[in-house]
């Protein structure tokens, strides 16, 4: 466990456009706020900087929706371009009501209207655009914490967050859509609580516990703060990623 924890918005962060150097802005902005990676500290990433990095743009004009997704846009009063794709980067429909549609996306996660935002991006109100998730966040986070390792000499824990909501709370909270270089899971199964009893069952999610810890200094507005730095956590080391966090579907009540 970690006895304290600090956490840095990285400020004045420059405006992120398609095909540029995220590790290389990283770094700069780094420096910029007087921060020197050692080991074991983390990096978290709001989502939108990576998908914008990465140009995962969509020209709603570019879109030509299906029976489907006319029927979906619908039910969900949505555009039928927009719910072409969700469709598209969607595995399955869970649930639908005006205004939102809950999938499967196409990499685990149930996620609203399969990440797909229009907030806190450039668009033209003839020609709107949206944009979508990375298309794999888990190999952009270790691409991201590769490429740091070698510009910075240590390469931070990643993480790559973004927002959803819960089945039985209101509100939403940052949770972890891609990691790199530690395990998203604290698995204390067998150890024993301060009165001797031995644990069953429990597993923490510190991904997502740092995930939501990150969004709240971030903001979901006008903040502009879309990177967090992250000291003091005493994360495990380990070459895994965010999808061992992706809850099996025969598991899932509420599905």
């Amino acid at each position: 466990m970690s006895g304290s924890l600090q956490l840095t918005a990285l400020v004045d962060f420059p405006r992120v456009e398609p095909g540029d150097d995220l590790a290389k802005m990283l770094t700069d902005s780094l420096a910029h706020n007087g921060l020197e990676l050692q080991a074991g500290d983390v990096l978290v990433l709001a989502q939108k900087i990576v998908s914008k990095a990465e140009d995962c743009y969509v020209r709603l004009a570019d879109v030509e929706p299906s029976a489907q997704a006319h029927e979906l846009a619908a039910k969900a009063d949505k555009d039928p371009r927009q719910a072409e794709l969700i469709l598209r980067e969607s595995n399955e429909i869970v649930r639908v009501r005006p205004g939102v549609v809950i999938v499967e996306h196409r990499n685990g996660y149930v996620h609203a209207n399969a990440g797909i935002d229009k907030s806190n991006i450039e668009t033209a109100p003839d020609d709107p655009r949206v944009l979508l998730l990375p298309h794999d966040a888990d190999a952009s986070a270790a691409r991201l914490r590769a490429e740091l390792g070698q510009t910075c000499g240590a390469a931070p824990h990643i993480i790559i967050n973004d927002s959803a909501g819960r089945a039985w709370r209101n509100g939403t909270v940052g949770i972890a859509i891609g990691t790199a270089g530690f395990d998203p899971l604290f698995n204390q199964v067998g150890e024993l609580d301060m009165f001797g009893n031995v644990l069953e069952v429990t597993e923490a999610a510190v991904a997502d516990e740092l995930a939501a810890a990150a969004s709240f200094i971030m903001g979901q507005a006008a903040e502009a703060c879309p990177v967090v730095h992250v000291r003091g956590a005493r994360l495990r080391a380990a070459e895994t990623n965010s999808r061992v966090l992706l809850r099996d579907k025969a598991m899932d009540m509420f599905r």
